[in-house]
């Protein structure tokens, strides 16, 4: 039997988060940021230099991506998930400091970006690779907001509507991939 689907809107706060489980279905709405790695080693520079960051991470959801361009009359083209480990020296940091609460891409995460979750209240979900095009369709707008000369791995906001995802790590620690 297959779970029911939970539907979540942005921002999230530690109290949904808890409540996830591995496996949940989920259908996110809302707004959620990208930024892959060129973006996340931004923001933890920013960090280090003590500046504020170009958008407010508390209670929201990065998503590992870098979306190609848009097609004539869409707001964006496809945007399947990129492999979440290159972004793993800079998680921890964004959860413990900034209240990142989730992270949307695909492939296992470090220990130390699962302690983190554990410690402060964070969950990671995973989007389908390879259905790119299909994501793409649940995106309703995309705006540029940061880091422009970083072409696709800028940081971009999304406004998505019942976004597919899976819990794959919750709060607790439990993994999809230690199943």
């Amino acid at each position: 039997m297959m779970k029911d689907v939970k539907i979540l809107n942005t921002p999230l706060n530690e109290k949904i988060i808890r409540s996830l489980r591995a496996g949940d279905r989920v259908r996110l709405n809302g707004v959620i940021w990208t930024g892959r790695d060129a973006a996340h080693k931004r923001l933890v520079a920013l960090l280090d230099a003590g500046k504020t960051l170009p958008v407010e991470l508390r209670d929201q959801a990065i998503y590992f991506v870098g979306p190609c361009p848009a097609p004539e009359g869409r707001p964006i083209g496809s945007a399947g998930p990129t492999t979440s480990g290159r972004m793993d020296a800079y998680s921890p940091r964004l959860i413990a400091e900034c209240g990142l609460r989730a992270m949307i891409g695909k492939g296992n995460r470090s220990e130390q970006v699962i302690e983190a979750m554990k410690q402060y209240g964070a969950v990671y979900f995973a989007a389908t690779g390879g259905a790119g095009a299909l994501i793409a369709q649940r995106i309703r707008h995309c705006e540029l907001v940061a880091f422009p000369e970083l072409g696709p791995e800028a940081i971009y906001k999304l406004t998505v509507e019942d976004f597919p995802l899976v819990v794959a790590i919750d709060a607790a620690g439990e993994s999809l991939y230690h199943a």
